[in-house]
């Protein structure tokens, strides 16, 4: 993440109501952050599939440039609309969506894309721009789907790695700028023999295990009391696989933070089942963490 002074917020548009959406996010975003937004929309063109390279007979100023501009001066005039006075400004970069957002998260604090724009499948619940930019971005990443909320607390998966210790600080952070309470939720199953055959769990005492999860989440969430003491915490401790839980939870959030990957998951993951699982199932907004590099 990038947090030099004048690190913008970047917003990816296509000309799609959730482009629009993503747009009015990313302008309250800015807004509490203090940080000018850049609205941005990726170029190509459609016969040739390559970037600044015009097919025969569509010269730099055709029908499609202009569109692409006025997509630009849509959403910027959305984001103004949005947060009178705001910082913004648009610019149309030659290259697939995914490939120019990620080169956008090198110099941003956070990038913000709509879950699904124009041109993916009906049938996808979150598109593939989406996810290619969630997995590599080097900024955290909010995809707007589900429900927009101003009430409820900003909900963050615990599982006691480094990377959802940072979850937890980006989450306090935005309950602290929404001004709302922070729900820490880690979920956890039983552990099951490994002979063949026996699927028993190794652990029959619920009380010790259920013990042992909370100290996991005390642990994760130590320190936050004194770093924002104006944060009320609620810590929830559930016998459940996480993706559901955290889906659970995001249905009274106005917002949910996961880690990209979680712990135990294969580190050449770079986005892992659960954060998979809550980009295409929350009924609320999601931003997705990924280590500094």
């Amino acid at each position: 993440m990038n947090s030099a002074d004048g690190a913008a917020v970047v917003v990816g548009v296509d000309g799609s109501p959730q482009g629009l959406r993503a747009t009015r996010l990313a302008a309250v975003e800015a807004d509490r952050r203090g940080r000018p937004l850049r609205v941005v929309h990726a170029f190509i063109w459609p016969l040739l599939r390559v970037s600044g390279a015009p097919p025969a007979g569509g010269p730099p100023g055709s029908g499609l440039r202009q569109q692409a501009h006025r997509i630009v001066g849509e959403a910027v005039d959305e984001a103004r609309a949005t947060v009178a006075d705001l910082p913004t400004t648009g610019e149309i970069i030659d290259g697939a969506a995914a490939a120019v957002l990620l080169g956008e998260s090198l110099t941003a604090t956070m990038v913000v894309v709509g879950d699904r724009g124009l041109g993916g499948f009906t049938s996808l619940l979150v598109g593939s721009v989406a996810i290619q930019v969630a997995a590599y971005a080097d900024c955290p990443v909010l995809v707007a789907r589900g429900a927009d909320r101003t009430t409820g607390p900003v909900a963050v998966g615990v599982d006691g790695s480094d990377l959802s210790r940072l979850a937890v600080q980006v989450a306090a952070e935005q309950a602290a700028w929404r001004g709302t309470g922070l729900l820490a939720v880690h979920a956890y199953r039983h552990p099951v023999s490994t002979r063949p055959g026996d699927m028993q769990p190794l652990v029959h005492d619920e009380e010790t295990l259920r013990a042992e999860e909370e100290r996991v989440l005390a642990e994760s969430l130590a320190g936050l009391a004194e770093r924002h003491p104006q944060v009320p915490v609620t810590p929830q401790v559930v016998h459940a696989r996480s993706g559901p839980a955290l889906t659970e939870a995001s249905r009274q959030a106005q917002l949910l933070v996961v880690g990209a990957r979680g712990r135990g998951e294969l580190t050449g993951l770079l986005l892992g089942s659960v954060s998979q699982s809550v980009l295409h199932h929350s009924d609320c907004p999601v931003v997705v963490v990924r280590a500094p590099h």
